[in-house]
């Protein structure tokens, strides 16, 4: 079926701020006065969500070109699962380090505060790019999609893949306490409701961010849900896990699958109809106006509070037009 090409840009304006002249320009404030020198410590962490992830990899792909860029040196590190117990450690270890700038996608947002706070109190500037902590007086900045109005996005989607048919969906999200996740299902849910009022929701269920729960849930939901018409996965392990299980299921095409995130196997999947559409994120950007959002408090310069990225919806039809928004796994 043919799919009307849907883009949300996002905060455009903010954006060209973030990523443009914004950070080169000195304070008002600071009348004709001239630039302060430059800092002495130019060390920046970026600690991701998980290892050899293709989003987080693409992350740190736009923050090295920025830090390059700017005359900083970035070093990144990250759990080997998306765990706050796993990454709690690597934000303590930095305050030996005690680098400029911390940048850091929180696996939980509530478990990281007290180590990010430890983190900012030693005077590291924060920046969280991705997720974010409940506590919005951590961070300096805080730089991610419109994580809700993805999930509006993935459901006037799958209202449109749906062709005003009556079923159910499932939405599978990550782990509890995750932000940006947990505010795609609830988009996701709310828009459903106006949009595809034929389809109903039964309820949203947690993978863990493993792909075989993920699979395992979607086996599931076919078996007990005979109406099943469509599956949401909020981002890419999830998205991976249940075209497994829809794949295992003989389901797949028969059940509509809009992911979340645009790594190679999703690409893949969508290209060969395991996914009828893939809501992509731009992390290379994230990573791009995180560096320079932490440059600017750095260096005494604006910073913005909240910055929004760009999303978009792939289909089949119009992804080789869009590919700038496939994810890399290496920079």
């Amino acid at each position: 079926m043919s799919t009307k090409t849907l883009v949300v840009v996002l905060a455009a304006g903010a954006l060209v701020a973030a990523c443009g002249g914004q950070i080169g320009q000195n304070n008002s404030s600071g009348g004709g006065q001239s630039s302060a020198a430059a800092p002495a410590n130019k060390n920046l962490e970026l600690v991701v969500g998980v290892k050899n992830e293709p989003f987080y990899i693409s992350m740190q792909c736009g923050a090295e070109a920025a830090a390059k860029e700017a005359g900083y040196t970035i070093t990144t590190q990250a759990p080997d699962k998306f765990d706050p117990t796993l990454q709690a450690p690597i934000v303590t270890a930095l305050g030996a380090k005690k680098p400029a700038a911390l940048l850091i996608a929180p696996t939980d947002d509530k478990t990281m505060a007290p180590q990010m706070k430890q983190i900012k109190d030693m005077g590291v500037k924060v920046i969280e790019v991705d997720t974010a902590l409940q506590d919005t007086s951590v961070a300096a900045s805080s730089i991610s999609s419109d994580n809700t109005q993805g999930g509006q996005l993935a459901a006037q989607t799958m209202a449109k893949l749906t062709s005003g048919k009556s079923g159910s969906v499932l939405v599978l999200d990550t782990k509890a306490g995750t932000s940006t996740t947990a505010a795609r299902a609830k988009g996701f849910e709310e828009e459903l409701k106006k949009s595809a009022p034929n389809l109903k929701s039964i309820g949203v269920q947690f993978t863990e961010n493993e792909p075989s729960v993920a699979a395992q849930k979607v086996t599931a939901a076919i078996s007990s849900t005979p109406d099943l018409i469509g599956v949401f996965a909020t981002n890419l392990n999830t998205g991976e896990g249940a075209a497994t299980g829809l794949r295992s299921a003989g389901k797949v095409g028969q059940v509509q699958l809009v992911g979340f995130d645009a790594s190679p196997s999703e690409v893949e999947g969508l290209r060969a109809g395991a996914f009828q559409a893939l809501i992509a994120q731009d992390p290379a950007t994230i990573g791009k106006a995180g560096v320079q959002q932490a440059i600017a408090a750095i260096e005494g310069k604006p910073v913005q509070r909240n910055i929004s990225a760009p999303l978009v919806a792939l289909t089949k039809d119009d992804m080789d037009q869009k590919a700038e928004f496939f994810y890399k796994t290496k920079c």
